[in-house]
């Protein structure tokens, strides 16, 4: 059984990394969480530590401050990890971007694996990009 495999057969584990966003992504994130949306029933679990996660859920865009930490980060995920894209500034920087504080884009930085656009995305869009993460795993 190959990594990919072992991956499938337990629940993601989920790391979320605010790297300087205004919280809206946030927000919608804890709201997976709630009653309403419940990931957990998909075995979808948010966690505190990096090195127990495989998958990076990253928001906001990439500022100057928050670029060590990130490569840190992902240095002491496992591998296999994958990284998803939340919101329109991680996947583009959008009106961040002419900024002199912000630096590359996510993709320049890291790998991304999945990008869920929105400005903020909602429950069900964030939801829908994991289960096509789950599925693009699969293949």
């Amino acid at each position: 059984m190959g990594l990919k495999e072992k991956i499938l057969t337990k629940s993601l584990w989920v790391f979320h990394i605010s790297a300087g966003s205004c919280n809206n992504c946030d927000i919608e994130i804890l709201d997976l969480l709630t009653p309403r949306y419940d990931v957990e029933r998909f075995g979808i679990q948010l966690i505190g530590s990096i090195r127990h996660a495989d998958v990076l859920l990253i928001t906001g865009a990439m500022n100057k401050k928050s670029l060590k930490r990130l490569k840190k980060l992902y240095t002491q995920a496992p591998k296999p990890c994958f990284v998803v894209a939340v919101g329109s500034c991680t996947c583009s920087q959008q009106m961040f971007k002419p900024s002199y504080s912000m630096q590359a884009p996510l993709d320049e930085i890291i790998p991304v694996d999945l990008y869920i656009p929105g400005c903020p995305p909602k429950p069900e869009a964030i939801i829908s990009g994991i289960v096509k993460l789950i599925k693009k795993v699969n293949r």
